[in-house]
């Protein structure tokens, strides 16, 4: 049967191919695959977007501040160009934080220098300079401000490091620019790597001579950092409560629901955990090789992968550790085994496909195991080689595999398949709903959450339950059984 699969999928490729002009469908073949075994996926990916092709990638400003940078809850974000980038990127990822909005957090608020014509021609550091001091004035708790460039200040040459070098020392805070035009790259995954460089070389370097005895900080040998999760509809809380419940101190939490403070306290743990690989990599493996701090992906979707994964992270410690996340497992294994008893029946052989960014389009398929689902296509935005290569391990032979798919492809892969669920994004929700097919936002959780944990776990079951199993899709039929 899987090899009747692999067959099946590979017709359905090139018949989805052969609409395409010869050129674009040479190009196109090779973001397209059906996963074999001993493979890696084996599709081409971080390249450009064919020009014309609806595709659903971000660019690097959205990367730099939408991703990484926007969720430093007690800092001040500068959307530094015409109003528009800052606009559609206003608090559209639901990063969770405890707070006081306006007055020690501003995560929910919007800062733009506003860009008009007469900045183009005469410059903006200027009136970069003025709008930090008017923060300063008005939001005087702020930790610090960051500076993220749109396309029109990195095409006019704008000095913004020098900008933010001054206004350091004349505020006595962190400023930090960050180049994250969205011309530079070809995903919101350099402005990923833009920003993780800004914390090394802004941050980090800066104060690499500082000890901890100067900032009265006492380590233990559990101290952890929690890297890229970005506490979207609290998935950072529900991380971290399992830390902690195993035995470990969190002494930094980057980004989502963190602060200044705890980005700068990352270099001094013992361990860093990485949720989305994708984002923040990067500084990872910069800790290890200047700090020799260890760091490891984990993952908490799905009650296996979460006691995969605790395991995986107390074999950094002693048995002490060991032994608690052994109690917290059996401890919690009761909840999970009631979460699946009562939605499985439900769910049992449903066929899903996903198309993400980040890590969820392999992260997310234990999950779906769990209840008995099954992950038929997946495929991400932005992702580069070594995700695909991370994928192979979760997904199964003959699984369809799509790199930046277009929305023409991703159409007809599901009128193809006619799967039970697409788990995508926002700009691929309505189409598909308005196609008759049962669908959930796998960026931001369709306003729920939080899906990581075990009470996590209980969420994402009764949402894609909701999904699957409610009345509406009676009333409706997809464009495909109207025809037969």
């Amino acid at each position: 049967m899987t090899s009747e699969k692999i067959e099946q999928n590979k017709q359905l490729i090139q018949e989805v191919l052969d609409a395409y002009p010869e050129k674009a469908a040479k190009r196109r073949k090779k973001h397209l695959n059906v996963l074999e075994e001993g493979s890696d996926c084996g599709v081409k990916s971080n390249v450009k977007s064919v020009p014309g092709v609806m595709t659903t990638r971000g660019c690097a400003f959205a990367g730099a501040k939408g991703v990484v940078w926007g969720p430093v809850k007690d800092m001040v974000h500068i959307s530094h160009g015409p109003v528009g980038c800052g606009y559609y990127s206003w608090a559209g990822r639901r990063n969770y934080y405890n707070g006081v909005t306006g007055v020690d957090t501003f995560g929910t608020m919007q800062f733009t220098s506003d860009f008009q014509e007469r900045d183009i021609v005469f410059g903006g550091d200027k009136k970069l300079a003025k709008i930090m001091n008017e923060i300063e004035e008005l939001f005087p708790l702020n930790a610090g401000i960051t500076i993220e460039s749109e396309c029109p200040v990195g095409l006019i040459g704008d000095d913004i490091e020098a900008v933010a070098r001054k206004a350091a020392k004349e505020l006595n805070k962190p400023v930090v620019p960050v180049r994250c035009e969205g011309f530079r790259g070809v995903s919101q995954s350099l402005g990923h790597h833009i920003a993780n460089d800004t914390v090394r070389d802004w941050v980090y370097e800066p104060s690499a001579e500082i000890t901890n005895e100067e900032i009265g900080f006492e380590t233990t040998p559990y101290d952890v950092s929690l890297i890229a999760d970005y506490n979207i509809g609290g998935d950072g809380w529900s991380s971290r409560l399992l830390l902690d419940e195993i035995g470990l101190r969190v002494v930094s939490q980057a980004t989502g629901d963190g602060t200044y403070n705890e980005v700068f306290m990352a270099p001094r743990v013992n361990l860093n955990l990485i949720h989305c690989y994708r984002s923040m990599n990067y500084i990872c493996r910069y800790m290890e090789e200047e700090y020799g701090i260890p760091w490891t992906e984990f993952n908490f979707f799905g009650p296996t992968q979460i006691a995969k994964s605790l395991r995986k992270i107390a074999s950094y410690f002693d048995d002490t550790i060991k032994e608690n996340t052994e109690k917290v497992i059996a401890r919690y294994q009761a909840q999970a085994d009631a979460v699946i008893a009562k939605y499985r029946p439900r769910l049992e052989g449903k066929k899903v496909m996903m198309m993400v960014g980040g890590l969820r389009p392999r992260h997310v398929i234990p999950a779906f195991d769990d209840l008995g689902m099954e992950v038929i296509g997946t495929g991400y935005e932005f992702g580069h080689g070594d995700d695909y290569k991370r994928t192979a391990e979760y997904a199964q032979e003959g699984t369809l595999i799509y790199d930046d798919v277009s929305g023409y492809e991703f159409e007809e892969f599901a009128k193809k398949l006619k799967p039970d669920l697409i788990a995508s994004g926002i700009k691929e929700k309505y189409v598909f709903q308005k196609m008759g097919m049962p669908f959930r936002q796998m960026h931001s959780w369709d306003y729920s959450g939080p899906y990581h944990g075990y009470d996590g776990f209980a969420i994402f079951a009764r949402d894609m339950d909701l999904a699957l199993n409610s009345p509406t899709w009676n009333l409706i039929k997809a464009p495909w059984k109207q025809a037969s």
